[in-house]
């Protein structure tokens, strides 16, 4: 069974205004197999922070071909917490359910990293988070380059 790092995170810009329709938000996960590494991003409009984080590690499970052992890595407790255990799903079941399916395939070891404290690739994905919420739309030449460059 491969060995895969999933680093990912999420942004809503305007959190706050989420009820009301008013945020702009991205999820964004990086893929790291043998030394190298594979970015991928999504607008998604109108969506809370917490989905956002969700999404993340949607997209990154998605994005895997076979079944493989996978270590996510995420600055949310929201996401790692549940996804082991210690928080129930009270809200955004849609997702969860999401989240649930893109991990059935593989054997999944979820771990939390302090945002924003200098890990490497988990920065770059907040970076690519919030440039995808701020232009609302994906520019994978950009997303390469932040992989590539930070």
């Amino acid at each position: 069974m491969k060995e895969v790092m999933l680093v990912c995170d999420g942004c809503s810009l305007g959190n706050s205004d989420y009820s009301s329709g008013e945020s702009r938000a991205a999820a964004v996960a990086i893929l790291e197999f043998k030394g190298r590494r594979k970015i991928f991003g999504e607008y998604l409009g109108n969506c809370s922070n917490q989905q956002a984080e969700i999404i993340a590690a949607c997209i990154g499970l998605e994005h895997l071909k076979e079944p493989c052992l996978v270590t996510v890595v995420s600055d949310s407790q929201y996401v790692v917490k549940t996804m082991t255990g210690e928080f129930r799903k009270k809200a955004n079941f849609d997702y969860w359910a999401r989240l649930a399916k893109a991990a059935e395939l593989h054997k999944v070891v979820w771990t939390w990293t302090r945002g924003h404290a200098g890990h490497e690739i988990q920065e770059k994905c907040d970076k690519a988070a919030k440039i995808i919420a701020k232009s609302g739309e994906v520019d994978q030449a950009r997303l390469d380059q932040i992989l590539e460059n930070g």
